[in-house]
């Protein structure tokens, strides 16, 4: 089950990128299951990654291979029907045998290489199958697009996901293209997902690692479909510099450039959502006049994580205590209940402690038979607003993952 639209827009090529994918028979004969993003030389690379301190193999060696700075990081290899997670000393030696395997296949240091895993945890690689496939995958390099990246990726999503955009600085065009891949075990703390963006802008490493922290904030940190955060989690974002056209913070065409981004994350952290595992509904909660963020986002994620609500979005049942419920018991200092609106998109719901005069069951029906709304909540405390995406919890979310393993 999915909701709504998945990739909407061409995946555009981005120039210094070079893609491949390749069949390994990790967890399914004859299904591309290797994926690599080549990377021309200077290409600058940053990543976020999960904060669970289970962290994948690859997640260590990753964080350890950018941290280095032996080489630019040139190649990103992904695999996915198996996480290398919970595997111990021997799952980092294999991540690191991808590494040099691929490395050399591509003529690059080993720490240029930075690989991701996506699957089942606990179980170690199948290294006589993977290995040889990864000569074959760096002699392929160019052959593949960025749909069949996505597609390469999955493990129960139920379609592949990406978003391009294409900005103009003068005369002069600069592309930023991006997939993700998630659907369950999605919350944030991070990112919760893999995802992989490109660009062929010219940026310094410090700006580009603080446009990637700032942008992930508002997408992938936005995000929770079932209040579970991954060993497995990371996001990359790499800068080729193909286009010849260099940017930085201030400039003229910085936030163009800057806002371009943002909607490629937000855009696939939207389409995980979307993707939710056994989701048929998609709801914003936006929380308006907080005192804080921090206050903003405590109320927003007690509605979205409690499983009252999402119960009763799953069943289109607007039974609207359980939101009110959620509401008060986020851990909010000063919560003055007397202030609290709440609106269904532009339904008015509560008011002044108690439901809105102007409020009928009728409109609540028919609202949360919906697929896609907005959760207004106002605390009436302050100025910041924050949204996060979330969906219901379905039976069919029991099922995939009562069944992930058989």
């Amino acid at each position: 089950m999915a909701v709504g639209k998945g990739i909407v827009t061409d995946l555009r090529p981005v120039a210094g990128v070079s893609l491949a994918v390749g069949a390994a028979g990790i967890k399914k004969p004859d299904h591309n299951d290797l994926a690599l993003i080549h990377l021309a030389p200077g290409s600058r690379v940053a990543g976020v990654f999960t904060r669970n301190r289970f962290c994948a193999a690859p997640v260590h060696v990753a964080r350890a291979h950018l941290q280095a700075q032996v080489e630019s990081a040139r190649a990103l290899l992904i695999n996915t029907g198996n996480a290398n997670a919970g595997t111990g000393e021997q799952g980092h030696a294999d991540a690191l045998a991808c590494c040099a395997t691929l490395a050399q296949a591509l003529g690059v240091a080993p720490e240029a290489v930075l690989p991701f895993s996506t699957g089942v945890i606990g179980e170690y690689l199948p290294m006589d199958r993977i290995e040889p496939v990864l000569p074959q995958l760096a002699a392929a390099a160019g052959e593949a697009d960025w749909y069949q990246i996505g597609e390469a990726i999955l493990t129960t999503d139920t379609r592949p996901k990406g978003h391009s955009v294409v900005v103009h600085i003068g005369d002069q065009a600069v592309t930023i293209t991006g997939v993700s891949k998630g659907s369950g075990m999605i919350c944030p703390n991070m990112a919760t997902m893999l995802g992989f963006v490109c660009t062929d802008a010219e940026l310094e490493q410090a700006d580009l690692e603080a446009l990637l922290q700032d942008t992930n904030e508002q997408s992938f940190n936005r995000i929770t479909v079932d209040g579970d955060t991954s060993t497995n989690d990371a996001c990359i974002m790499a800068a080729t510099g193909a286009s010849g056209v260099a940017l930085h913070p201030g400039s003229e065409d910085w936030n163009c450039f800057h806002n371009a981004v943002q909607e490629v994350m937000r855009e696939l952290a939207l389409q995980i959502v979307r993707d939710g595992e056994g989701a048929n509904k998609m709801v914003a909660i936006s929380v308006h006049g907080a005192a804080s963020v921090d206050d903003a986002l405590t109320v927003a994620y007690t509605v979205a994580h409690s499983p009252l609500v999402k119960t009763a979005l799953s069943a289109s049942d607007a039974n609207w205590g359980r939101i009110l419920a959620a509401v008060g018991r986020a851990p909010v200092a000063s919560l003055d209940l007397d202030r609290v609106r709440i609106d269904l998109d532009d339904i008015p719901l509560v008011k002044e402690g108690g439901r809105h005069p102007d409020y009928t069951e009728e409109q609540g029906a028919a609202l949360f038979a919906e697929s896609q709304f907005t959760i207004h909540i106002d605390l009436g405390q302050g100025e910041v607003t924050e949204t996060v995406w979330t969906t219901d919890l379905s039976h069919g979310y029991v099922s995939i993952n009562a069944d992930y393993r058989t």
